[in-house]
């Protein structure tokens, strides 16, 4: 059920269940890992914390959706947890590997600010999460929370960095910047129209 009614809407949801439990372990293990990473010097043992975030992340979801147990409370602790996995991550790997740092100050400033405020923006409308954003406008649901705008906003960057890339990565981040910001623009439009601003 993707739709919530107004009493739901203001509830926090349950907070103890499957997939919330996921994304606090994926979330304790990868920064765990991403920091031993940062005191070992390794990029391998990064690699190993991005894959642990990312996995975790594409599960709880799948999981959530899976046992019906997605919530808005859920919805807002994976917003939040992915924020602290990208930001340990990141500035973990502008560490090892300093040359992307540019594309890092692009990327984090975007990801931290305004896609938070975007992913956040579902709060205003009887919706479980951004998942369900299409129901509020399409557009801006498939250029932010789509499968494909999920996979271009972060592996998109990363893969290119991966693959030493860091124009390319740097363009992705640039691109990505102007998505949100017309999002943005877009979603505070939304707002004014429901008369929710």
């Amino acid at each position: 059920m993707t739709l919530v009614d107004s009493r739901a809407a203001i509830s926090v949801g349950p907070l103890r269940t499957v997939p919330n439990y996921i994304t606090a372990v994926r979330t304790v293990a990868a920064v765990t890992v991403g920091i031993a990473a940062l005191v070992a010097g390794s990029v391998a043992f990064m690699a190993v914390a991005y894959g642990i975030y990312w996995i975790g992340d594409m599960l709880d979801g799948w999981v959530a959706r899976r046992l019906g147990q997605e919530t808005r409370a859920g919805a807002v602790l994976d917003i939040v947890s992915d924020r602290a996995c990208t930001s340990v991550l990141c500035v973990g790997l502008v560490s090892l590997v300093p040359d992307v740092a540019v594309v890092a100050l692009v990327f984090l400033l975007s990801f931290l600010v305004l896609d938070t405020m975007l992913s956040l923006s579902f709060l205003c409308w009887p919706v479980l999460s951004p998942n369900h954003f299409h129901l509020v406008d399409r557009r801006v649901w498939a250029l932010n929370w789509s499968p494909l705008a999920k996979a271009a906003n972060t592996a998109g960057v990363i893969g290119a960095i991966a693959f030493g890339q860091y124009l390319l990565a740097l363009a992705v981040a640039v691109a990505v910047v102007v998505v949100k910001l017309w999002s943005v623009a877009a979603v505070a439009r939304l707002l004014d129209r429901d008369g929710r601003a």
